[in-house]
Parts: structure tokens; C-alpha cells; sequence
């Protein structure tokens, strides 16, 4: 799963980044509103993390752009500025959740798995479509009951395509999904292939139907 933690604070960016690592996130940092607002309108992420005084700017424009956009990356506000009215502001414009500082790592990344489950899977810990089963908080996937052992990516790559079923999802959407900002500096899309190509076989081992198509041209899509 991917993050942007828009943070100016860098011991605090560093101290968020380092354990959501360790949960198995994918953490990208913006340390000004500039850099924040550059990231959020040229990327999709599954949850932002957002300070609302940064330099340069108010954290709350960066929400009202992506909203206006209609984007629908998911939003938590962290701020010391924890008054009614900023949280009322704040999710009002949209956010999804509003942490003041300080706060406990792990209640934030508690709050960060309960906006993406809500969010992407209805809030579902356990996805069950035909033979395969995936629950998302342990991170096992079993078909016909037999566990299979998935990389970080491949696990990634089978929620983002089951959270996005029945939609044609491009190369370069899951390029993005993987890398982040390095995908600009892909020459090719190799490394999806690969990826993609173990995720079906394993998934194929043990009798799992294939719902992973290849759309030709565009991209891949899982079928329901």
C-alpha cells in the first residue's frame, strides 16, 4: 500500500516513515505545500497523511485541490493545530480522519488500515471470491485452502487489482501503484511483467480460477 506523508517536522516525517515501513507501507515524504500539492496532483496514493502548517501554505488547500480533482486517495490529517474548528473544517472539505499531535505510531497506522479497509474493501478484513481467500490484515492468501507464500509486491498487486475489480487498470497506473514517483524513471515495464506473471502462477498451483485478464494494449483487469 502507498502513502504520502506531507510532513514538515523531519524528525517526526522520519520517525512516521521508518514504522509504517516496518507495517508494510510504502511511504513517500513531502516536506513543503509545494512539494505536497506536486506528489498529490501527479499521484494516486491509498491514504495521505496531511499537516496542515507547512511551509509555503495550508494543508487544508492541498484537501480542498484533491477533492475538487475527485480523487479519491484516502486522508488523515495530523496536526497540532487541534482545535473544533480545524477538525471540523478539515472534515468537512472531506478528510476522512483527524489525529492531533502528538500521537502514538501505532494508533496512526491503525487509523491508516481502517481509512484504506473502509475505503477500498468495504471494510473487509477477509476477501473471499470463489477459491481464493485473502485476509488483508494477517497478509495470507490461501486457495482451496492451501496457503500460498506471495512477496510484498505480489500481495500488493493482488489487493490493488481486487480493490479495483471489473476495471481496466493501465501499465503505468501500476507502475505507479509499485514505485511511486520512480516510475517517471522507468524505461520499461518489465517489472510489472514479471510481477504479474508470478502472481497467476501462484495463484493457478492450486487450482485458483483466473481472474487476472490481459487487456491487450492497455493493461490488465480482474474479472468478477
Amino acid at each position: 500500500m502507498k502513502i504520502l506523508l506531507i510532513e514538515d517536522e523531519m524528525e517526526l516525517a522520519k520517525a512516521i516513515s521508518t514504522y509504517l515501513s516496518g507495517e508494510q507501507y510504502r511511504c513517500e515524504l513531502a516536506c513543503s505545500y509545494d512539494e505536497g500539492m506536486s506528489k498529490m496532483n501527479q499521484y494516486s496514493y491509498d491514504c495521505i497523511i496531511l499537516d496542515l502548517t507547512l511551509p509555503g501554505g495550508d494543508g487544508l488547500k492541498i484537501l480542498e485541490t484533491l477533492k475538487q480533482s475527485g480523487k479519491d486517495d484516502g486522508v488523515i490529517i495530523i496536526s497540532a493545530r487541534g482545535s473544533l474548528e480545524d477538525r471540523l473544517q478539515g472534515l468537512t472539505i472531506g478528510a476522512d480522519d483527524y489525529l492531533s499531535k502528538p500521537f502514538h505510531l501505532s494508533e496512526l497506522a491503525a487509523r491508516i488500515y481502517a481509512v484504506i479497509r473502509r475505503r477500498q474493501l468495504g471494510s473487509r478484513n477477509l476477501i473471499r471470491q470463489g477459491a481464493l481467500m485473502v485476509d488483508v490484515l494477517a497478509r495470507i492468501v490461501t486457495v482451496n485452502g492451501y496457503e500460498i507464500t506471495l512477496t510484498r509486491r505480489e500481495f500488493d498487486l493482488l489487493v490493488y487489482f481486487i480493490s479495483n475489480k471489473n476495471k481496466v487498470i493501465s501499465k503505468n497506473a501500476i507502475a505507479e501503484h509499485l514505485s511511486g514517483d520512480f516510475a517517471d524513471m522507468l524505461d520499461n515495464y518489465d517489472f510489472i511483467y514479471g510481477h504479474i506473471k508470478n502472481l497467476k502462477k501462484k495463484l493457478s498451483e492450486f487450482g485458483g480460477d483466473n481472474y487476472l485478464k490481459t487487456i491487450y494494449g492497455t493493461g490488465y483487469k480482474w474479472e468478477v
